[in-house]
């Protein structure tokens, strides 16, 4: 199945695409996904949350009272810098398909959106078949 991004829609794309959470894997090319999170504003411009510098990766040495010598690989801890993430525009042309996180009916039923985006503004979409 493959890792996928979460894309969230505040622009009206219908119902099963609207404010609910859903999926894809064609943002970004050759990867299938990175489990980034997009969202789609109200005037179709597409952000996606950049959480850079936000945290620092800090080794536990042998000397301190957290280490532990049994399970090496858990001696590291994510620290908190005090820095927020913030939204960033992405400034994409290509088109992609998303699909609803869950759906109650078929598989071959799911519904799928495509969105055509300009330079990461949509221009168009339409529901398609799978």
């Amino acid at each position: 199945m493959g890792m996928f991004d979460y894309v969230r829609s505040s622009y009206n794309l219908g119902p099963q695409f609207t404010d609910t959470i859903c999926h894809t894997k064609d943002i970004e090319d050759g990867i299938g996904g990175t489990m980034t999170n997009y969202w789609i504003d109200p005037s179709g411009r597409l952000w996606y949350s950049d959480y850079s510098n936000t945290h620092t990766f800090e080794l536990i040495e042998e000397d301190d009272v957290r280490y532990d010598s049994e399970y090496k690989w858990k001696n590291f801890e994510w620290v908190p810098t005090g820095n927020h993430g913030c939204l960033r525009a992405t400034r994409i042309t290509k088109y992609i398909k998303i699909y609803p996180e869950r759906w109650d009916g078929q598989w071959q039923d799911w519904p799928t959106c495509r969105l055509h985006f300009k330079d990461g503004i949509l221009v168009d979409y339409e529901e398609v078949l799978r």
